[in-house]
């Protein structure tokens, strides 16, 4: 016998809920890289790794905020707590992992696409690792196509999120990306959960021991953390001085430009702030020597003083005043 399935059994409040910590956490991250990327790059280790781990985080709270929605009416649900906590650490190994290659490398072709598969593929693996954490009494199966085409979804959603990461510059559009990648990233968790089935157990006796312990009081709980974390690291990327002053799409980096300058036909490239390199260089134009005026004569010192002198000074007495 099939159960049945609710994935919302709290109405929109959990899918409402999710989908703001999957942006909360895309938009952290995005930022993260950003500051490496587009500014001064200050300790890119440190600003990599926290943006890694705020895009990790704010997915596993998005899926398991999620989860919190899902039941079945015939059967009560209970969590593997070693199994639910690896789903934690694999989203953020596994999106570190694809964070720093492409950090590194940039958006190139290949950083994209090997970041993108290692991303998508962990945050599919983290999907269904945290399903199979799920107890009850029945077994899970799943539609192979609607898992093909949530792995799919992860994919595509991981490579856009990492190129959005280091090709997106300024607040507005790092909200609108991270918008645009909760959307993908909770689309694929509900994804996932469509391919879910359940076949419940006919008798007590053949059902396994359901150990564990419930949803509400586990991952309530384990919520709090991952939620904690990324108050912290919105607080520290909220205040931080060169996000805040150089938030301007780029205008704050200066322009890689350098003009030529001609000085005596001699060509010396000198860097200018907001001018490119062009076919045409900027020529100042320095008087070459065959062009120079000619020096005046030099005057003699017999001469300057014969300039000005007085009216017959230096003649005789005598001869002096018969002049006048």
């Amino acid at each position: 016998m099939n159960g049945t399935i609710d994935g919302f059994s709290y109405g929109l409040v959990t899918p409402v809920a999710a989908y703001v910590m999957a942006c909360v956490g895309s938009a952290l991250g995005l930022r993260c890289v950003v500051r490496t990327v587009h500014h001064e790059p200050g300790w890119r280790l440190g600003w990599l790794a926290l943006g890694a781990s705020a895009l990790g985080c704010g997915i596993w709270t998005m899926h398991f905020i999620a989860m919190t929605g899902f039941s079945v009416a015939e059967t009560p649900i209970t969590y593997d707590v070693p199994l639910t906590v690896l789903s934690l650490a694999v989203a953020i190994v596994v999106v570190s992992a694809g964070v720093f290659i492409v950090g590194h490398r940039g958006a190139t072709r290949v950083a994209l696409t090997v970041g993108g598969a290692i991303t998508g593929l962990g945050v599919a693996t983290m999907h269904y690792l945290g399903m199979f954490a799920m107890q009850l009494n029945g077994e899970l199966s799943y539609n192979a196509f609607t898992v093909s085409l949530s792995v799919i979804v992860a994919l595509v959603a991981a490579t856009a999120a990492l190129w959005a990461a280091v090709s997106v510059q300024g607040f507005l559009r790092t909200l609108g990306a991270s918008l645009v990648m909760g959307l993908a990233v909770t689309g694929m968790h509900y994804t996932g959960m469509a391919a879910v089935s359940v076949h419940l157990h006919n008798s007590i006796e053949s059902a396994p021991t359901i150990s564990g312990q419930e949803g509400s009081s586990l991952l309530l709980p384990m919520l709090l953390g991952p939620i904690i974390f990324l108050i912290l690291a919105a607080a520290v990327v909220m205040f931080d001085p060169v996000l805040i002053l150089g938030d301007s799409d780029g205008r704050d980096k200066p322009a890689k430009g350098r003009s030529k300058v001609v000085a005596r036909g001699n060509t010396m490239p000198v860097r200018v702030t907001g001018i490119q390199d062009s076919p045409a260089p900027v020529v100042h134009s320095v008087p070459q020597a065959d062009h120079w005026p000619s020096a005046a004569p030099q005057r003699s010192a017999d001469d300057e003083r014969a300039q000005y002198r007085e009216t017959g000074a230096g003649d005789p007495y005598g001869a002096r005043y018969e002049a006048e």
